[in-house]
C-alpha cells in the first residue's frame, strides 16, 4: 500500500504539471445544448449566451452581436468587447482610448473622456493593468467607481526630444497601477500650462488602462492624431458570487464547484474560483467537466504495464517478471535471474566497504594536500618575513643567531590562546604585543607586527641578529623568533611592570619611586648601554634610548628593550651616516644636523632619560611660557640660573640627598651638551653614577670646564628640540630606512600590564 500511495503521489504531481502546460482551451467547455463560440471567441460556462439558462448568473451573460461578420462577444455591462475568457478567473475585453486635443487654428478643444470600463460584478485587475497617460506637462486623474479618491499619474516635456520609445517613466509617457477592488472608473486631464505651447509636436493628451505589457510607448504617439483611434486590451478579473469557499460550500444548491474539483478564495475574500483537482482537467462549473487524465496515454510513465487509476496512475511488471516497471524504478527483469536475500547482503556489504575505502582514500588525499598547502605557504611566509636574510646573516656567523630558539606558529598560537584580545599587552605603530604561556611554563611576550615591508624586514631581523649577541642582566633576553606567519613574531622574556615612562610619569602610589630606586634604576641602564658600546663582542649603538623602552621586572630592576634601530659597528669605525630618526625630546640635535650617528647621541638620549628621573616631568611637555618649551631646554636654562633644585621633583626631595641630586643633574648636564666630543662616555657615565650610589656622604665637586659650560650655553639658548623635524634631511645618505616615531607611539616591546 505505501508503495501504491507514493505511486499516486508521483502521478498527481505528473499530472498537474501537464495541466499547467496545457493550453487553456482544453478546459473551453460551454453547457449542454448551449452556444460554445461567438465568432472565434470560446464561451465556457459559467459564461453563456443565448437563453438565461447558458450562464450561471446575469453578469455571466455575453452578448453575441451578429451583425459583424465574424460575431463579435460583449459583456452585457459597458458594452466592452470580449477578446478572450479564461476558466483561471480573468476575461481580457478591449479599451478605447480618452483624448483632450487643442486646434492650433481655431484655438478650440475637442475631448473625449471615455467613461472607462464598467462592470457591475467584476473588477478590473490591479495586478495585470496599467493606468497609461500620453503627453507633454499634463496631469490624468481617474476617479474611482464606489471609491472616495482619485488616482492618476503625471507627465513632463518641453521637447519632442527627451521622450524616449519604450520608456514610460514619466517623460512623455507615464503609467500608474490600478487600485485594487475597482469596477470602474472615469478619467480627466488636466494640463499644467497653455497646451498651444506645445501643439507644435504634442496636440493631444490620451489615457486609456492597458493590459500591462500590451503597449509599448513611441515619441510619434505624441503628435499621431490617429492614436485616437486605436483599442487596447484590459483585464477583468471575475469570480462566483460574492461568499468564500467557506461560506458557498454550506449552500450545495447554489455552491458551483462540481465533482473532482477544489475551491479557492478570490484575494479579496469576495467569490470563489473552482479548480479541477490534480489529475483530472476540464471546466470544473459543470456536472462531469474535470475528466481524469489518462496518464499511460500522456505521460507514458511505465516500463512495464500502465494502468490508469481516477486522478492516478501505476505500473506493474508482466507476469514472470519483477520490479515496479516504472521509468525511474526497478527496471523489470525476468524473474528467475532475480538475485537470492544472500546475493543481496553481500552485494551490499561489497558496495560498503568500497564507499568507506573511497571516503579514505578522499580523506588521506585531502589531508595530505591540505599539508602540503601549508607547508608551501609557511615557506612563502618564511621567505616574506625575511628568512632568507636571516639564513644569510646565519651563514655569516653574525654573533649568536644560534641562541634564538626558531618557534612555530602552532606554538605561539597555543601560547597566545590564538591571540586573544585579552592577552594583549600593549599596541604600537608597527604592531601588537601578547602575553603567551610556553608549554615549559614560561611566560613570554610576543610581539606581533602590523605591516610587513622591506624596509621593516631589515629591521625585524636585524633586531634578531643584535640581541643574539647580547648577554647583560639589563637587557630585554630575545628568546626566539617566528618567521612561517603571515607576519613575524619576536618571543621576549616577560617584564610585568611596564616601562619606565610609565613608573616615573604615572601616578600610582603603588610604584615604590624613591631616589634610591630612580638612582639604581639610572644606574642600570648606563651600565646596559655601556656594554653595548664598550663591552658586547662587537660595538652596538641603540639609536632610541627613552624612558618607554626601558622595562621593569619584578624587582623593578631595568631592562633595555627595542633594538629595531639598533646597528652594530666596527671596532674602528666612529660613527653611522643614517636619515635621521628617533623620537623628538630624546634625539641628539647635533646627529639631526649632520646625520652622523655616533656613541655620544646615545649619551644625549640617556642625559634625557637622567632629567626625566630627576624632574618627573615629560621630554616633550610645555613648561612656563613658549621660550621654554621642552624638558631639555627648561632643564638647561635652570642649571644657568642654578636653580636646578626648583624643578627637581618634589617626591625624592624629601628623601633625596642634595648632593646626589646636585651631582646627578651636572652629570645629566655633561650628557645634553651640544657638542658631542665634549659628552662623557657610557662607560663614564656608568661609573659616575655608581660612584655617586656608594659615595654617600662624600663631596662631590659640581665644577665643570669653562668650556664645556659656553658649548651647553649656546646649545640651551640656540635649539628647541622639540619643535624640528627629520623631513628636512630626507636627502641624507640611508644606511636603514624607518620612520620617526613619538614620545606618545606605543612600542610593540612596551609591555603594559593588562
Amino acid at each position: 500500500m505505501g508503495i501504491r500511495c507514493m505511486l499516486k503521489e508521483l502521478a498527481l504531481l505528473a499530472v498537474t504539471l501537464t495541466i499547467i502546460a496545457t493550453p487553456p482551451q482544453v478546459a473551453g467547455q460551454a453547457k449542454a445544448g448551449c452556444q460554445s463560440k461567438c465568432g472565434n471567441i470560446s464561451i465556457p460556462y459559467p459564461f453563456g449566451t443565448g437563453s438565461a439558462d447558458c450562464n450561471i448568473s446575469s453578469s455571466f451573460f455575453i452578448r453575441c452581436d451578429t451583425t459583424f461578420n465574424p460575431p463579435k462577444a460583449f459583456l452585457e455591462t459597458g458594452n466592452h468587447e470580449i477578446l478572450y475568457i479564461s476558466l483561471d478567473g480573468y476575461l481580457r475585453t478591449q479599451n478605447s482610448v480618452s483624448y483632450d486635443c487643442y486646434n492650433s487654428t481655431s484655438g478650440a478643444r475637442r475631448s473625449y473622456f471615455e467613461s472607462g470600463i464598467w462592470v457591475l460584478n467584476f473588477n478590473i485587475s490591479n495586478t495585470r493593468n496599467k493606468l497609461t497617460v500620453i503627453g507633454c506637462d499634463t496631469d490624468a486623474l481617474i476617479s474611482i467607481q464606489r471609491k472616495s479618491y482619485t488616482t492618476g499619474c503625471t507627465t513632463f516635456c518641453y521637447d519632442v526630444a527627451d521622450a524616449i520609445n519604450g520608456s514610460c517613466s514619466g517623460i512623455g509617457c507615464c503609467q500608474t497601477a490600478v487600485p485594487k477592488g475597482v469596477g470602474g472608473y472615469y478619467l480627466n486631464f488636466e494640463l499644467r500650462q497653455n497646451n498651444s505651447k506645445v501643439s507644435t509636436f504634442n496636440p493631444c493628451s490620451y489615457g486609456f488602462l492597458v493590459e500591462d505589457g500590451a503597449y509599448s510607448f513611441s515619441v510619434t504617439d505624441l503628435y499621431s492624431q490617429n492614436f485616437i483611434d486605436n483599442r487596447f486590451p484590459v483585464i477583468i478579473d471575475w469570480t462566483i458570487g460574492n461568499q468564500n469557499c467557506r461560506q458557498a460550500q454550506m449552500d450545495p444548491q447554489t455552491y458551483a464547484c462540481k465533482q473532482h474539483t477544489t475551491c479557492i478564495d478570490s484575494e479579496n475574500g469576495s467569490g470563489y474560483l473552482c479548480k479541477c483537482l490534480p489529475g483530472f482537467q476540464g471546466n470544473p462549473y459543470l456536472s462531469n467537466g474535470c475528466q481524469d487524465i489518462d496518464e499511460c496515454e500522456t505521460l507514458k510513465p511505465c516500463t512495464g504495464i500502465c494502468h490508469n487509476l481516477p486522478g492516478s496512475f501505476n505500473c506493474s511488471c508482466p507476469e514472470g517478471f519483477v520490479g515496479d516497471g516504472r521509468k525511474n524504478g526497478t527496471v523489470c527483469i525476468p524473474q528467475e535471474r532475480r538475485s537470492s536475500p544472500i546475493d543481496v547482503v553481500v552485494l551490499g556489504i561489497c558496495i560498503g566497504l568500497g564507499l568507506l575505502f573511497l571516503l579514505a582514500g578522499v580523506w588521506w588525499l585531502y589531508k595530505k594536500l591540505e599539508r602540503r598547502k601549508n607547508i608551501i605557504q609557511k615557506e612563502k611566509f618564511f621567505k616574506k618575513n625575511g628568512g632568507l636574510l636571516f639564513q644569510k646573516k646565519l651563514s655569516s656567523n653574525e654573533g649568536g643567531l644560534d641562541k634564538a630558539k626558531l618557534f612555530t606558529s602552532k606554538e605561539l598560537e597555543t601560547a597566545t590562546d590564538q591571540y586573544n584580545e585579552n592577552r594583549i599587552l600593549g599596541r604600537g605603530g608597527q604592531g601588537m604585543v601578547y602575553k603567551g604561556m610556553l608549554q615549559d611554563g614560561r611566560i613570554v611576550a610576543v610581539k606581533k607586527s602590523k605591516t610587513v615591508n622591506e624596509e621593516y624586514l631589515e629591521q625585524f631581523i636585524n633586531e634578531i641578529v643584535i640581541l643574539s649577541q647580547i648577554d647583560h642582566r639589563n637587557v630585554v633576553k630575545l628568546l626566539g623568533c617566528c618567521l612561517e606567519t603571515e607576519v613575524p613574531l619576536l618571543v621576549y622574556e616577560f617584564i610585568p611592570n611596564g616601562t619606565l615612562s610609565h613608573f616615573i610619569h604615572d601616578q600610582n602610589e603603588e610604584y615604590p619611586r624613591s631616589w634610591n630606586m630612580r638612582l639604581r634604576i639610572a644606574a642600570e641602564v648606563a651600565s646596559a648601554v655601556s656594554y653595548l658600546h664598550s663591552s658586547a663582542s662587537v660595538p652596538i649603538y641603540h639609536r632610541d634610548i627613552k624612558s618607554s623602552n626601558i622595562l621593569l621586572d619584578e624587582k623593578f630592576r631595568a631592562k633595555v628593550a627595542d633594538f629595531g634601530t639598533s646597528r652594530s659597528v666596527s671596532i674602528d669605525q666612529t660613527h653611522l651616516t643614517t636619515q635621521v630618526l628617533g623620537t623628538f625630546g630624546y634625539l641628539d640635535p647635533e646627529y639631526f644636523q649632520s646625520s652622523q650617528f655616533t656613541e655620544k647621541s646615545d649619551v644625549y638620549s640617556f642625559g634625557v632619560v637622567l632629567v626625566e628621573l630627576l624632574t618627573g616631568q615629560k621630554a616633550i611637555s610645555t613648561f612656563g611660557s613658549r621660550e621654554k618649551r621642552g624638558l631639555v631646554s627648561y632643564f638647561m636654562s635652570s642649571m644657568e640660573e642654578n636653580n636646578v633644585m626648583d624643578i627637581v621633583d618634589a617626591e625624592i626631595v624629601k628623601d633625596g640627598e642634595r648632593g646626589e641630586l646636585v651631582a646627578v643633574a651636572h652629570l645629566a648636564k655633561r650628557c645634553l651638551n651640544f657638542d658631542g666630543r665634549l659628552r662623557p662616555t657610557m662607560k663614564e657615565v656608568a661609573m659616575e653614577l655608581e660612584r655617586i650610589r656608594t659615595s654617600r656622604g662624600d663631596c662631590i665637586s659640581t665644577d665643570q670646564p669653562k668650556q664645556a659650560e659656553f658649548v651647553v650655553r649656546k646649545s640651551s639658548e640656540s635649539w628647541d628640540f622639540t619643535s624640528f623635524s627629520s623631513k628636512r634631511y630626507k636627502n641624507y645618505s640611508i644606511t636603514s630606512a624607518s620612520t620617526s616615531t613619538s614620545e606618545s607611539d606605543v612600542h610593540p616591546l612596551m609591555l603594559d600590564t593588562v
